[in-house]
């Protein structure tokens, strides 16, 4: 046996207070609901006093002072910095169709046109598809989680600025694409990691406030964007930004800092894979799954939809800025209300179905500047919201905190599916169609509205059927 896991056993030998009951925890520590993280809170053992832990060295013991969950200076800089972080380092991704149009203009990338939307799949693609791999070795290697933050931090301002210096389509999918989004998905799982130490009782709130802050940054960059694009040109632009993250993002990164020592997180890397076995986790994952084929659409496509009615593109661009701020308020609110007694799985439901009735009704009989208004912030309050709760679906799934992790990585991944299909689907949903102003979503957009609202709608039949199935069993 080695001294790491002597000294946990000794640990937990030394802290009999923390195998209280669960009625004696809540009681205690008063944010947390009734039996909610008990198990957690075990292995966050330390939460307002100092601990005796055991020392390799026989008959040597040393003091050592975990700071508090939920709160404090440290809980605090910690999750403000994953915000800063995700709203400049997703949101530059998330306006990538900004690029994606401009570069469609220019000269020396138009012989190869076609493959101008690869640059943007890729810089998200490696985020939901990498997440897996990077929480794995931010589990695996936890000494390293800061060393892993600064190595993404230096691939992905490398990947714009070394993308300025490109002329052709294949240099911007190897950089802006490929190399910024390998660098982004190394930066994220560390600091989501951080944040999942920090924050245990209000998690849902802390996860969903770091999910809003793309969209915080999604109501504004694309304007700025558009702006140095029209005047300076991509060459330009992809430096200033390159600059710009560096110099915003450089004095933050002192502020990641892991709350449990090395050893003890060694111990929490190794993850109970009982969860697979769970039936839940399965419903919830293919939940996900199929929500995620028709999320993307509007997210997309709103602003070509609006042009269909002679709707400019400023007020097009407009809709997704509404849609953002609705973003940042649905993540936020959900993340806080998965906190709370409400069941997960009502949640979801209610996330759905919202979202499939906005989708079915104001986006697609509207003809209009204001209902295209109504449509924004609907789906994106809902369906945004429903993304923001992958750290409710994995405590549901499993009392163990180690899940957490791995659910939520999963989840992502899984998210990552719809995203890398929104291009050849929406090549078979936009099949030559005449343009019929008077017909359901024109006539044009009819089978991608119809996608969008069926994949929400069935993703809450999923959950549904399966707790309707349970009732009916007991």
């Amino acid at each position: 046996m080695s001294a790491t896991e002597t000294t946990t056993e000794v640990e937990f030998e030394l802290s009999p207070r923390y195998s209280r009951s669960r009625d004696e925890i809540s009681k205690r520590d008063g944010e947390l609901e009734r039996g909610q993280l008990d198990i957690e809170l075990l292995q966050l053992y330390s939460q307002n006093r100092d601990e005796t832990v055991a020392s390799p060295h026989e008959n040597e013991t040393v003091t050592q002072e975990l700071k508090p969950v939920d709160r404090g200076r440290d809980a605090w800089a910690t999750l403000l910095g994953a915000f800063a972080f995700d709203a400049l380092f997703w949101g530059f991704p998330g306006s990538y169709g900004v690029f994606q149009r401009y570069y469609s203009d220019v000269p020396e990338f138009q012989k190869d046109a076609v493959r101008i939307p690869v640059v943007g799949v890729l810089s998200t693609g490696f985020y939901y598809f990498g997440s897996p791999f990077s929480a794995m070795l931010a589990r695996k290697f936890p000494k390293y989680q800061r060393h892993q933050i600064y190595l993404g931090w230096v691939l992905s301002i490398a990947g714009l600025l070394s993308a300025s210096f490109t002329s052709s389509v294949n240099g911007l999918i190897a950089t802006q694409g490929a190399l910024y989004g390998l660098g982004f998905v190394l930066i994220s799982m560390p600091i989501v990691s951080m944040v999942n130490e920090w924050w245990v009782a209000r998690k849902g709130m802390a996860f969903g406030l770091i999910s809003a802050s793309s969209g915080a940054t999604g109501a504004v960059l694309p304007f700025i964007i558009d702006a140095l694009l029209r005047r300076y040109g991509y060459k330009v632009t992809l430096r200033a930004c390159a600059v710009a993250m560096a110099v915003l993002t450089a004095p933050l990164l002192p502020l990641f800092k892991a709350r449990l020592p090395a050893s003890d997180q060694a111990n929490l890397a190794r993850i109970n894979w009982d969860f697979l076995k769970q039936p839940l986790f399965w419903i919830y994952g293919s939940a996900v799954l199929v929500q995620g084929i028709g999320f993307f659409f509007p997210v997309v496509f709103l602003p070509s939809y609006a042009s269909l009615f002679d709707i400019s593109s400023i007020k097009g661009a407009l809709l997704v800025c509404l849609m953002s701020i609705a973003q940042v308020l649905g993540q936020f609110a959900f993340g806080y209300l998965s906190d709370k007694s409400l069941p997960v799985s009502l949640l979801m439901t209610i996330c759905c179905a919202f979202a499939a009735t906005a989708s079915f009704t104001f986006w697609g009989l509207a003809k209009s500047l204001p209902l295209l208004a109504v449509f924004s912030f609907i789906y994106g309050f809902f369906a945004f919201g429903f993304g923001t709760m992958r750290v409710a679906m994995g405590r549901a799934v499993s009392d163990d905190p180690s899940t957490v992790f791995a659910t939520y990585a999963i989840f992502v991944f899984l998210m990552g599916v719809g995203n890398i299909l929104v291009g050849p689907l929406s090549a078979g949903l936009m099949a030559p169609r005449e343009v019929i102003r008077e017909h359901y979503a024109g006539n044009k957009y009819e089978p991608m509205v119809i996608v969008t609202g069926a994949t929400s709608l069935f993703a809450a039949f999923i959950v549904l059927a399966w707790h309707g199935y349970k009732g009916l069993s007991k």
